[in-house]
């Protein structure tokens, strides 16, 4: 199983260039597109998923050109876009049922084990009969999994999932992923580096509708093992060191100082200490590199 984007670019009416040559190859496990706020990546979502054409380029699944064969890619498609609208009135399991009998699913019993199987595995069995409306956000979010599980999708997109969902939400709606995304291709859309982390073997790191890096969460840190500074500072001295050092972040410490992280190939000077490399830096050093491209 594998997705093959070649060469996919999409300019809107307004000028704004979303995507800008995109290439990749996306195998059958959990992929993670990361980047910032208008990086593209819903744009990249929704073109995969068919609902926008591209200017130009080719899109491929397991030998479907799906730009050119949509109800084909549609027919293995699960997509959870970053909102979606429900009939609150309507119980979760009437709700499903009804989706089911839409996909073609003609058979009662076929029918009614699929739902409560999409119930079971995300954890709204317990909450079946509920109304969809008194649903919290990361059990909507999770029904939205659901829905989309009903036609047994190979190829599974989820926007922007986790936004806005608390810490025990997230972690619930993360959990529901993992399990679906063994033997299928899910590419997860997100801004969180966490979600990242905790979720993919494998991913890309996306901005300005560019592909800007693409590698295991694992293989992105090792690249950095020794590149990594890291110093306290007065809140102050924030300015002169951004412009003596290539600071890629900064967090607050207890006490009101700076903690700053600085990306070397060697040790800045003597007041900075070694630092392991995280998937964060590796996030925003990539941010980092692609900015000073742009600003040359």
């Amino acid at each position: 199983m594998e997705l093959s984007l070649s060469n996919i670019s999409k300019t809107y009416k307004n000028g704004v260039k979303a995507l800008d040559d995109v290439t990749i190859d996306i195998s059958a496990g959990m992929f993670g597109l990361l980047g910032p706020n208008g990086a593209g990546k819903s744009t990249l979502m929704r073109t995969i998923a068919t609902l926008q054409a591209p200017d130009s380029g080719i899109a491929s699944l397991n030998g479907i050109n799906i730009l050119e064969d949509k109800i084909a890619l549609r027919q293995t498609l699960g997509y959870l876009p970053q909102s979606f609208g429900v009939y609150p009135k309507m119980s979760a399991e009437d709700l499903l049922l009804y989706f089911a009998r839409l996909k073609g699913i003609s058979n009662k019993k076929e029918r009614e084990e699929i739902v409560q199987t999409a119930l079971e595995i995300t954890n709204l069995w317990e909450v079946r009969k509920k109304n969809v409306k008194g649903y919290s956000g990361g059990m909507k979010q999770r029904f939205g999994i659901a829905q989309l599980l009903l036609n047994s999708p190979k190829l599974i997109i989820v926007d922007e999932p986790t936004a806005g969902l608390d810490p025990a939400e997230r972690h619930r709606f993360l959990n529901v992923l993992r399990e679906i995304g063994t033997n299928n291709i899910v590419i997860f859309s997100t801004h969180i580096v966490d979600d990242v982390k905790e979720l993919c073997t494998d991913m890309a790191i996306m901005n300005g509708g560019k592909i800007l890096s693409h590698h295991t969460p694992t293989e992105g840190v090792e690249r950095l093992k020794g590149q990594m500074w890291t110093k306290n500072i007065q809140r102050d001295d924030l300015e002169e060191h951004e412009a003596k050092f290539n600071v890629i972040s900064s967090n607050f410490n207890q006490d009101n100082s700076l903690n700053i992280r600085v990306h070397s190939e060697m040790q800045p000077d003597e007041s900075f200490a070694s630092s392991n490399p995280e998937l964060e830096d590796v996030y925003f050093v990539t941010l980092h590199k692609d900015s000073e491209v742009v600003a040359a």
